[in-house]
């Protein structure tokens, strides 16, 4: 495995990571019947909202390399 490739599989590895953080956040707001205001909700939202954005644009800059 090539250097770029690794660090192209190293940052779908943790946008994915940073995604299921979030769904475990909000999962875990949703079960104890905090509002969704509160602040881990609001993290929740922010972790996915990242994961899910940076695994995008990683998969879109490698389909058109």
């Amino acid at each position: 495995m090539r250097g770029r490739q690794a660090h192209r599989l190293g940052t779908l590895v943790l946008s994915l990571l940073m995604a299921a953080i979030g769904v475990a956040l909000i999962g875990q707001v949703v079960s104890e019947g905090a509002g969704p205001v509160s602040g881990r909700a609001l993290l929740g939202v922010l972790f996915l909202a990242a994961g899910v954005g940076r695994t995008y644009v990683e998969l879109k800059r490698g389909s058109s390399a």
